[in-house]
């Protein structure tokens, strides 16, 4: 199969791999540019715990007093593997998803509502897990530390590779992630090459962006799960 990766490369290239192993066809076309927010270092003593809902979260964390066995909780297997090869050794994983995550926190042993917690994130997120938290009465300080642009220019070799391959299979990780590839589809006259193409999504609200824009072939996948789907 023809499959599409969106995401950007640093976090796909275990699945590329595995999928190229498997003898797909992988066209790697990123929606998002990382860039890093200028914060103050962070004082880990300052905290009990903290969140990662993303590995970039964990790539920006510029912190003093670093402390290996410092409670991490991420919110998926990749995620966590990254903050172990970064050097946390006492992490808990959730399902994948921030509810998942959310029952994770409220659920543990390690912490309670007098636990003070920092949530390490983005600019630009699905959901606000740190309000949710303090509505169940715990102590969370959101710290934001890198955004995303979008890209939504395409290189004229990706151009010719969907162009003579259309993908069977597009995999999109984020709404900002959907919202810059439907732009790309839009500005580069390709929608009529996806038309039959099957467009994964990581969560309903993802797969929001492409039904209001007219796409049919529309799945959910469960982070990690991608080669189950296919």
């Amino acid at each position: 199969m023809n499959i599409l990766i969106t995401r950007p490369l640093i976090e796909s290239e275990d699945l590329m791999g595995k999928l190229f192993s498997l003898g797909h066809k992988i066209t790697y076309m990123p929606t998002l540019r990382i860039l890093p927010i200028k914060t103050e270092l962070l004082d880990l003593k300052k905290f009990d715990a903290l969140i990662f809902t993303s590995a970039n979260a964990i790539r920006n964390l510029k912190n003093i007093n670093p402390d290996k066995n410092k409670l991490c909780f991420c919110v998926g297997l990749i995620t966590e593997k990254i903050a172990r090869k970064t050097g946390y050794n006492n992490t808990m994983s959730a399902g994948g998803t921030v509810n998942a995550l959310k029952n994770l926190i409220i659920n543990a042993n390690q912490i309670n509502q007098k636990s003070k917690i920092a949530y390490i994130c983005g600019e630009f997120l699905s959901s606000n897990l740190d309000l949710e938290l303090k509505k169940e009465g715990f102590n969370v300080e959101k710290i934001i530390n890198y955004t995303s642009e979008k890209i939504t220019d395409l290189n004229a070799e990706n151009k010719k590779i969907v162009s003579s391959h259309p993908p069977d299979i597009i995999f999109v990780y984020s709404t900002r992630s959907a919202q810059s590839f439907v732009e790309i589809v839009k500005n580069y006259s390709l929608h009529h090459l996806m038309t039959e193409s099957k467009v994964m999504c990581i969560s309903e609200k993802v797969a929001g962006i492409f039904k209001s824009d007219g796409w049919k072939n529309i799945s959910v996948f469960n982070p990690g799960e991608e080669i189950l789907n296919l």
